[in-house]
């Protein structure tokens, strides 16, 4: 792989994790109620999770999983079922409004917790696993790429994308007093559960 063809694949790749979607929701939430390290844990899931999709697809796993209907089918489901899952969550904290208690308890929230809801929003969503399977392809030669080129780009997509979703976290740190107000909180959360719910129902449309 060359220089230069890796150099336009790290601009196609800066627009592709620009793109807000379910990770960046689910870290954002994680940020609302557990603060710096809370989110920080969430976008280490959600790292931990593109590493495991990219070494699927460099070592031809991810196009089996795509070419099975079954188990294509089975890991979409479960995709929405998650992420609607999160966003009744985030719709019931709004509903209930009792952010003293809910900031108290999301304090004490394991950072497993918070990693695993990085980690499953990421693995369960096949949309992740085809982006992989339609991008990389358009810059690795079949001759000459090695497997090692192939994880290079899928573990650059993962770097840019973790480095992404730190710097929206830090931000989300820097206006949090902002962030605390009940009205505010309740809009933010009104907001992220309907846009997971959002995504969920996209991709139960997508079968």
């Amino acid at each position: 792989m060359t220089w230069s063809v890796y150099g336009s694949y790290l601009v196609v790749v800066i627009l592709v994790v620009l793109a807000p979607g379910p990770d960046t929701v689910v870290t954002l939430k994680n940020s609302f109620a557990g603060g710096f390290r809370g989110g920080l844990l969430a976008s280490t899931g959600v790292a931990a999770g593109h590493l495991v999709q990219g070494t699927a697809v460099a070592f031809g796993l991810g196009t089996l999983i795509v070419g099975s209907q079954p188990v294509f089918t089975t890991l979409r489901w479960l995709g929405v079922l998650y992420l609607s899952y999160l966003g009744i969550q985030a719709i019931r904290s709004a509903w209930r409004g009792d952010y003293d208690r809910l900031d108290e308890a999301g304090a004490g929230a394991s950072g497993f917790r918070r990693l695993r809801e990085g980690f499953l929003s990421n693995v369960t969503n096949p949309k992740v696993l085809a982006l992989y399977l339609s991008i990389l392809p358009q810059f690795i030669d079949p001759v000459t790429s090695t497997t090692g080129d192939t994880l290079l780009l899928a573990y650059t997509m993962a770097v840019l994308g973790t480095l992404w979703l730190v710097l929206l976290v830090v931000f989300v740190h820097r206006v949090r007093a902002w962030m605390r107000r009940r009205r505010v909180r309740r809009g933010l959360d009104v907001a992220t559960g309907t846009t997971l719910l959002g995504f969920g129902a996209a991709l139960a449309a997508d079968g």
